[in-house]
């Protein structure tokens, strides 16, 4: 089967190396796409091509023709993966398979957090408390109501990846201070007001109770709500001691159920962090993650069950090694240029 990856992040060779771990010889052959011609992800690919610089519809036309031209078998989406995925019929016309992990209208709603969270039933997955806002007034009126209850605020983006922009609100320090003593993710409130003085309006921004408890990123595999395999990474607070193969019923539970009540297919990513009142939801992330590799190291292929699942294959899912500890070395590589 020719499977194709379109412009994603580069994580995604930890995917690539794992479809092909245990295949038959010319079982699978991995087709990536980017725009950059020094994408790190042409390293894992069997093939490599550029991609044109082109968003919405005439990124759409341009996919469809490659699927056609180059024989892909299963198209598995990073860019635009919210529009590709209302037009599957264009591409089963020209029989090509696509794997995307929710609907068009799920897709978007889990790209903001603010509309995420706000529509959320409690009853499937708890979040912490938080207020969205786009202005200083209704910040400050958040940061009163939220510190009544909570000891510590934290502040992010409602549209955000890879944690960008998240910042613990920090009462007794300045910035340079910040500096000087080597703090991370933290920013001075005081400062942080006088910011929102000169920018009247701003990007939705969420204002939340701080949750300072340990964090899980849960690798999961699925086939359109069902869910076939979870497996806990929780990181540790203390740098270059790892990730443990965790097995938390609560967030076991709430994974099932966000699984469930999005439909969720293929591969994707669950986060949590613990809180005053336990494990909380953090954000569902609609790709693999960027240590989906370290989960796989706990005895399941993730890659190939959600593959499998998609061909209407039997599914058997294999013992996970709870328990194991596990971490990434660097690995130094030569980048392979293509164009």
């Amino acid at each position: 089967m020719r499977i194709w990856f379109n412009k994603t992040f580069s994580t995604i060779s930890a995917v690539f190396n794992n479809l092909r771990l245990n295949a038959k010889s010319g079982e699978v052959t991995i087709i990536c796409t980017h725009n950059h011609s020094n994408a790190a992800a042409f390293i894992a690919a069997d093939e490599s091509y550029l991609e044109p610089h082109l968003t919405g519809e005439a990124y759409l036309d341009w996919c469809v023709e490659f699927c056609q031209s180059q024989r892909i078998g299963l198209f598995w989406p990073g860019k635009e993966a919210a529009l590709i995925s209302q037009h599957h019929d264009r591409f089963h016309a020209i029989g090509t398979q696509v794997m995307s992990v929710a609907d068009a209208e799920t897709l978007s709603l889990l790209d903001n957090k603010a509309e995420f969270y706000a529509a959320l039933p409690p009853e499937v997955a708890q979040t912490m408390e938080f207020i969205a806002v786009n202005n200083l007034g209704d910040f400050n009126q958040a940061v009163q109501q939220l510190s009544k209850r909570h000891g510590s605020l934290c502040i992010k983006p409602a549209v955000s990846v890879f944690g960008l922009g998240f910042r613990i609100l920090d009462t007794e320090r300045d910035s340079i201070t910040h500096l000087l003593k080597g703090v991370e993710y933290q920013i001075p409130l005081a400062e942080l007001r006088q910011g929102m003085v000169n920018t009247r309006c701003f990007g939705t921004l969420l204002v939340m109770e701080h949750l300072a408890g340990p964090e899980w990123s849960v690798d999961c595999a699925g086939r359109h709500g069902e869910l076939l395999c979870a497996v806990q990474r929780k990181k540790s607070p203390l740098a270059g001691h790892g990730q443990e193969i965790d097995n938390n019923p609560e967030i076991q539970g709430m994974v099932e159920r966000l699984a469930a009540h999005y439909r969720l297919n293929g591969l994707f990513n669950i986060q949590f962090k613990e809180g005053k009142n336990g494990p909380r939801l953090l954000e569902i992330n609609p790709r693999s993650s960027g240590g989906f590799g370290m989960a796989c190291l706990a005895g399941v292929n993730l890659a190939r069950v959600a593959l499998q699942a998609f061909n209407g294959e039997k599914v058997v899912v294999p013992r996970i090694d709870y328990g194991l500890r596990v971490t990434e070395v660097g690995t130094p590589v030569v980048l392979r240029s293509v164009g």
